[in-house]
């Protein structure tokens, strides 16, 4: 006989299933999808301008110290 594993997944049963099935369609229902894209455009956005402007200062640094 196979030993249980620790932390191992068990399958939903029919209950268990049903009421997260009906939690995430009531999160997707209340999300406002148009406002979401546009915070991970901005999200994204500003991620990459911070990188870039942090290579900048980096490479400024560098020529500073020679």
């Amino acid at each position: 006989m196979e030993k249980e594993r620790r932390g191992a997944m068990r399958p939903l049963n029919n209950v268990q299933a049903g009421t997260l099935g009906g939690t995430l369609c009531s999160i997707w229902n209340s999300f406002d999808w148009s406002n979401m894209l546009h915070t991970a455009l901005m999200a994204a956005i500003g991620a990459a301008v911070s990188y870039l402007v942090s290579r900048l200062l980096e490479g400024k640094r560098r020529r500073r110290r020679y």
